[in-house]
Parts: structure tokens; sequence; C-alpha cells
């Protein structure tokens, strides 16, 4: 596997389809392999290299979830209680339905109130406006600054749909992170740490780029129209946020998250064996969770940040608990009732309950679903399966 995963990702930072690539393997016991390759930047010195730091973009999803069902386990959130009973704000969202000759937006009120279960899947109503035109439209009428701000005013935009009516993408993890820290009474950047992070020895993952984590920092690169790529240095997370974004706003590295792949194979136990979550637990974000609605294609409304997405077309995909879930095998190898999801700059990771194997793939591009960088990353887990 090490020759010709590295012989792989080596051959694609010469072709010019990723800057620079971590991958990393595991199963249950522990890695099976890790590789960097490429630069950190195009056109500086800096290699990429297994501990680099990349944003972790919507892979911070996963993470968030597993902390919010901590907090289901310990009795403080119920997964199907009204969220306004937490944050009270969730039952103040409206629905849009369209705008009116004035171009101004009309709402009405949902006909049920949105819950955790609703924000951790991906049912509540709530969408981005990378991939939603009539999200993009509100946030231009009403003044509403884009998600990656982290400005609180930017979780203000309205559901497209009543809550539990079909699956959209969208803040709701950012609104289940809001959930934890009310029932905590801490920030979820420090929720994390205590109670997720620092258990598996995530030592290089947080929100706030400590100044070890920004020497070995990655930045975004945009995929142009001649398919060659340009830095974007300046490309950034707030640092000082007025949230702690739960659905986008964690940086660290691939070898880090490798750890949080591993608790999900074993059970909910750490690489120590300590018990970061209950089996019973894990069972239950590892099972499909919104009935029978299932996970639709992301049809981009804002190309420069995403292209029209569609992991594994034609496979019918669910949701569990902070997971996208395929019910049949992919063409990779990967099994049934397997875990994954995505983050916006082109990072990847997989989760096979089944054979107890699981992976990570990082790059620093934008758009999201650059064929190119999908395909290596698909190509990768093909070589894991192996």
């Amino acid at each position: 596997m090490i020759t010709e995963t590295n012989r792989l990702l080596a051959s694609a930072v010469a072709e010019g389809d990723v800057p620079g690539v971590v991958a990393c393997a595991t199963d249950r016991s522990g890695s099976t392999y890790e590789g960097g390759f490429g630069k950190r930047i195009l056109g500086q010195s800096a290699d990429m290299t297994p501990d680099t730091v990349v944003w972790l973009a919507s892979m911070t999803k996963a993470i968030t979830s597993a902390a919010a069902m901590q907090q289901v386990e310990r009795g403080r959130l119920d997964l199907d209680a009204p969220a306004k009973s937490v944050v009270p704000y969730l039952g103040e969202v409206g629905v849009l339905e369209g705008f009116d000759a004035a171009g101004m937006p009309e709402l009405r009120e949902p006909c049920r109130d949105i819950t955790l279960r609703h924000l951790l899947t991906h049912t509540a109503g709530f969408a981005y406006e990378i991939w939603s035109e009539q999200i993009a439209k509100y946030q231009e009428v009403e003044g509403i600054p884009g998600t990656i701000s982290c400005e609180n005013a930017a979780l203000t935009t309205p559901l497209l749909f009543d809550p539990g009516a079909r699956w959209h993408y969208g803040i709701n993890v950012d609104w289940a992170g809001k959930m934890v820290e009310a029932v905590s009474g801490q920030k979820l950047g420090e929720v994390l740490r205590e109670n997720v992070l620092g258990p598996l020895g995530m030592d290089d993952t947080a929100f706030h780029i400590t100044p070890s984590m920004r020497e070995r920092l990655a930045k975004i690169h945009h995929r142009e129209t001649d398919g060659s790529l340009s830095p974007n240095p300046d490309l950034e997370i707030p640092q000082e946020p007025e949230f702690e974004a739960g659905g986008h706003g964690l940086y660290g590295t691939a070898g880090d998250y490798l750890k949080f792949v591993r608790m999900m194979l074993n059970a909910g136990r750490s690489d120590r064996g300590d018990a970061v979550l209950l089996p019973e637990t894990v069972a239950r974000m590892s099972t499909n969770a919104m009935g029978a609605l299932a996970v639709a294609p992301l049809r981009s409304a804002n190309p420069v940040l995403s292209n029209d997405a569609d992991l594994f077309p034609g496979i019918e995909k669910q949701w569990g608990l902070g997971f996208m879930i395929n019910n049949a095998q992919a063409p990779t190898g990967r099994s049934p009732g397997s875990l994954a999801w995505a983050g916006l700059a082109n990072s990847y990771f997989w989760i096979d309950q089944k054979k107890g194997i699981g992976g990570v793939y990082a790059t620093q591009i934008l758009p999201f679903a650059d064929k190119r960088t999908m395909d290596l990353y698909y190509a990768f887990e093909r070589i894991a399966y192996r």
C-alpha cells in the first residue's frame, strides 16, 4: 500500500492536480499509512507533511455532533425536544416562502418545532448560501453576512421548508454548537477541548490557530478556469469570531482527525482506551436518523466556492447523527452503512465500521468537489481497501 500510495500522490502533485496533499489511513489498532506530498503554499518552500495544519471546514461537524451527543448522554440535551427550550431564537425562525413584487422576503411560521435531531441530520430547513440561491438573495436583501464570517448575524437566515420535511445542507450544526454552549455554560472550543479533542489527544486541532499550528499551516488555493492553481494566503476563518463555528471553524491535522476516526471505529474509545462516547451512542450516531428522507445532491449557487456536489452518484445516502451514510457499497470498496463527510476546501474522511478501516484526505483547494481532487481521493481510498 505504501509504495503504491506514495506513487499516486506524488504523481498528482507533479501533474498539478493538487498543490499539496496529506492522506492517512487507519484500522482499529492504529495508522496504516500517513503521507504528505507537495507544498503547503505554491511558490513557497514549506513541504506538505503529515503534521501540516489545514482548515477542516465542515469536517468540524462530526466533532461538534459528538459533543452534542455527550450532552444527550448526560441528560442535558434531548434529541427530540423543541430546540427553542435551550436556544429560544430557534422558536422564532420563519420559513421563507419567496419574495414579493418589491423583492422583500415573505415568511411564515413553521408547522413544527426544530429539534436537535433535525439539526444533526440537516433536516431542520436551514441552508447555506453556497447551495441556495434563495438564501443568498435573502442575505443580500437583509444585509446578512456570509456564514464564514462567524458573525452571529450570519445565523439569522430563515428556513427553506418545515423542519423534518426534507434534507438540505446548512447552518444546522452551528446551531447545535450553540445548544451545547447553552447547556454547558462554556464556549464551544472549551467544551470540545475538555470532552473530545483532549481525551482523544487531538492537540493540533482548535478554532484558534496557535503559533505552533501556524508554523505548519497550509493555505487555500483556487482552481482557475484553465485548470491551474493559485494560492490565496489571506483567506482564513476569523481568529476573533463572534461565535465559534461548530459547523466549519476548526483547524487541525489529518493525523489528529484520524484519532477521531479510530474512536468511531472502536465504539467510542480513544487510543488509550478511555471512553469518549458510550458504545450505544456511537451505534446511534452511525444509524440513519432521518427516516425515509434521503440526502440530495448539492447544486452550486456560488461557483467560486463550490461545484455541484454528489458523493458517489447513484447510491442512496442518508444521515446519521453527524455523518453521511452510504446505503450501498461504494465503488472504492467502502461498506454499506459507512460514515463520511467532507470540508469545503476539499478535505474528506470515511469510517467503515464493518471492515474496521477509515481514512482522512486533505488538500486546500476551492471550489469544493474539485474533480481532479476527488478523483485522487477516491483512488487513495481504493488502495486503502486493497
